[in-house]
């Protein structure tokens, strides 16, 4: 192993820890609803999405009731994506001469259903089969509903081991509503404009059309990229916006921006171990869970380093 990737994968573990601790205690006031620096401006949000939606914010929920949410919220997203998929040749930014991928019904299950519960696999490709609006209001939208979805089951797993006396998770739809405005939407968009600096393209022109030195037409697609590129990642949701995923430069373009790209995919999963560790009231443990996923990427890290760096291509 070479000293520049050795020093790589110590600044990236580095980093990741240094930012557990406040990111976690920041979670733990988020959930716990105590005071944060974004409180005047997601309050106000959050107390009109309780007035739009009749939720009592104050009532918690027994595990069946917040499973039962969460099973009736994700069912409800997939419908509604399965339906924009469905209809994207009649909405905002269709463009038939490139969108040259017909969405199936099947095809168009199989995306819904896997955007909606954060598996995120992709049978397509994205610049040939996706609209711009079926990226940004269907996938998209689906990366951040998700993501604050799956946060708030993973809060009220921890709450079950704090409240061992308790019948009550908490309240689904109030988890996700701060995850959501908290967390995933401010991370999101700050990460976004990054990835913008980095030269991610966010737009919603047509695809441009080039000529080579050889006099050939090459198509190149284009789009709102840096929206969705980050909450993907954040969201620990993969899909990209174009078929190769991160290996496409217009979503990876720079050393910079693989790494923003990469830190995202960890820093909620490894300061969850902290807010963990503070909901419990034993910080210690949610420390020795953090080093144990230290020491297991470490493994996984160094396994396939080998494995890439020692390759031997046959030739015929």
């Amino acid at each position: 192993m070479d000293f520049h990737s050795i020093l790589q994968y110590i600044l990236f573990v580095a980093v990741v820890t240094v930012l557990v601790k406040p990111l976690g205690g920041y979670m733990e006031k988020v959930f716990s609803r105590q005071a944060t620096v974004l409180d005047r401006l997601c309050v106000p949000i959050e107390r009109l999405i309780y007035r739009v939606t009749a939720i009592d914010s104050n009532v918690e929920m027994t595990s069946t009731q917040y499973a039962v949410c969460f099973v009736l919220f994700s069912l409800a997203g997939t419908l509604l994506l399965y339906a924009i998929l469905r209809l994207q040749g009649f909405l905002p930014w269709f463009f038939p001469k490139y969108l040259t991928t017909p969405l199936s019904p099947d095809l168009a299950l199989n995306t819904a259903i896997s955007f909606s519960t954060t598996t995120t696999w992709q049978a397509y490709g994205g610049e040939n089969t996706m609209s711009y609006f079926s990226q940004m209001v269907g996938l998209c939208a689906q990366n951040f509903l998700a993501g604050a979805a799956g946060l708030a089951i993973g809060i009220a797993f921890i709450r079950g081991f704090a409240r061992q006396l308790s019948k009550t998770l908490g309240n689904f739809w109030v988890d996700t509503t701060r995850a959501l405005l908290w967390i995933l939407l401010p991370g999101a968009l700050v990460g976004a404009v990054l990835l913008v600096w980095q030269g991610v393209p966010m737009n919603f022109h047509h695809y441009a059309v080039a000529t080579t030195l050889e006099g050939s037409k090459e198509v190149i697609p284009q789009g709102p990229v840096a929206a969705l590129e980050f909450i993907k990642n954040l969201g620990t949701n993969g899909g990209g916006f174009f078929n190769v995923n991160g290996s496409h430069p217009y979503e990876n373009p720079t050393p910079l921006a693989n790494f923003m790209e990469m830190l995202a995919i960890v820093l909620l999963p490894a300061a969850l171990t902290n807010t963990f560790g503070r909901m419990i009231r034993q910080p210690r443990q949610g420390w020795l869970l953090y080093s144990l996923m230290v020491v297991l990427f470490a493994i996984g890290l160094i396994s396939v380093h080998l494995f890439e760096q020692h390759g031997k291509p046959t030739s015929r």
